[in-house]
């Protein structure tokens, strides 16, 4: 594939007619603020024109704030902004716009950019392509999607033994606060084996973005588009940011790319759709959180993995925060069931040092056995055997009741599991792994 064309002076100019002639009709529909909430506004005289997911503008200080509409009755429309602070008054005038939409193109790549699709990098505007995309869109159907892709690698040796990935496959990093997960993301970030690679991070520190940029992807930064909605910015922007990243991958691989998609973290993510949600006056249903929080994450996870027949495929890492370690909590009980598999990080693993602090026996990749031969699916049973029964066994070790020769089954669980924890340790700083089975064997024997 030949790379973009720079863009020059009139093709700033034509996306710029462009997107003026969108956000700024000829016609628009007008009505007023009829009342004003800490989180939204409601607008008279609109109803009849508008329909959910529209925009809708009123003039401020800097220019017109946008917000979105969640909700619409006889009376009027709820509306809640995508800035943090509202600044409407009764009786301010507004108008209708489109919803949103963006123009992805090849130059993308490189570029920071906020959950409308701005840049937000100080690298000048972007160029805009010529096909318009929606961040709410559909997943292609059931029965038109390709197969499954091969073996993808991610350099990670815990994941490559224990949950190997097959390209277009969509797996979840569930973990609590502190245990790693943002650190394991960001070694996953820099998989080698793709062409594209996109990254959401909602609600994240502010401090991370230019951390992950800088110094995570490194040399792979030419090849992702980051899209950055911060804990401080409003629930809209961040329900909006994965899927605008989600729609910027599925613009890759429509033209046939192997994209990795990274979300960090899909939980901020159905916060913010609670509180869009609660806004829109639903009611809560289970531990704070309104049906349509359900129904939106899968929504959002189908539309990654392969595209249709002749195109590429997403990979999709979806990072999950457990509230307060409980991984039976309605959201990721939700997203664990529609995903294709599922890496746990732990706290007690965490706490004694290693890391990843991944839990060999607890996570699981669906698609495994399309990656293992029959040598490597019984070489990681046995692993996983001797350890479950080196940690069931570590209270009783500790009182010691253990004697050397009464067990053999124990003995050997004694003499190989911590070696193979010495062998899974690994941190961004350490060399990817290449073949994690010759890899492992090599540290076994040393």
């Amino acid at each position: 594939m030949s790379p973009p064309r720079p863009a020059n002076a009139l093709d700033r100019l034509a996306d710029a007619v462009g997107r003026a002639a969108r956000d700024v009709p000829l016609v628009a529909e007008g009505g007023v603020v009829a009342a004003v909430a800490p989180g939204h506004y409601r607008v008279g005289g609109l109803s009849p024109f508008l329909k959910l997911g529209e925009r809708v503008a009123i003039p401020g200080a800097d220019g017109p704030q946008i917000g979105e509409v969640v909700r619409i009755d006889a009376r009027g429309a709820t509306v809640k902004p995508f800035e943090g602070a509202i600044d409407a008054r009764l009786g301010t005038r507004t108008w209708r716009m489109e919803p949103v939409s963006l123009q992805p193109d090849p130059t993308w790549k490189g570029r920071v950019v906020d959950a409308l699709g701005r840049p937000i990098d100080g690298r000048g505007p972007l160029r805009h392509g010529a096909t318009i995309v929606h961040p709410f869109r559909e997943p292609p159907p059931a029965m038109r999607r390709a197969r499954l892709g091969g073996h993808f690698r991610t350099g990670v040796r815990a994941i490559d033994l224990f949950t190997p990935l097959c390209a277009g496959q969509r797996i979840g990093v569930f973990a609590g606060s502190g245990v790693g997960k943002s650190t394991l993301i960001s070694m996953l970030a820099a998989a080698q084996t793709v062409d594209t690679v996109v990254i959401a991070l909602v609600g994240e520190r502010g401090r991370e973005v230019r951390e992950f940029l800088e110094e995570t992807l490194g040399a792979n930064r030419d090849k992702a588009v980051m899209v950055v909605s911060t804990g401080d910015e409003s629930p809209m922007m961040r329900r909006l940011a994965p899927n605008t990243a989600m729609a910027i991958a599925e613009f890759f691989r429509d033209r046939g790319e192997h994209v990795l998609l990274i979300a960090d973290s899909v939980t901020r993510y159905a916060h913010a759709a609670r509180d869009v949600a609660l806004a829109a006056g639903e009611p809560a249903v289970s531990r704070g959180y309104p049906p349509s929080v359900f129904s939106d994450l899968p929504r959002l996870l189908e539309r990654a993995g392969p595209g249709y027949e002749g195109t590429g495929t997403i990979t999709g890492i979806f990072s999950v925060l457990v509230d307060g370690d409980d991984h039976n909590d309605p959201v990721a009980d939700a997203i664990r069931g529609t995903l294709d598999g599922h890496i746990v990080l732990e706290r007690w693993i965490a706490d004694r040092g290693r890391y990843p602090a991944m839990n060999p026996l607890t996570s699981i990749s669906r698609l495994s056995r399309k990656v293992w031969s029959p040598e490597e699916q019984a070489l990681v049973r046995s692993f996983c055997a001797l350890i479950a029964r080196f940690e069931e066994t570590r209270d009783l070790r500790l009182m010691g009741a253990w004697q050397p020769g009464a067990d053999p089954d124990l003995d050997r669980a004694v003499a190989i599991v911590p070696r193979l924890y010495d062998a899974l340790r690994q941190d961004p700083a350490s060399p990817k792994s290449e073949d994690p089975y010759r890899e492992l064997a090599v540290l076994l024997k040393g």
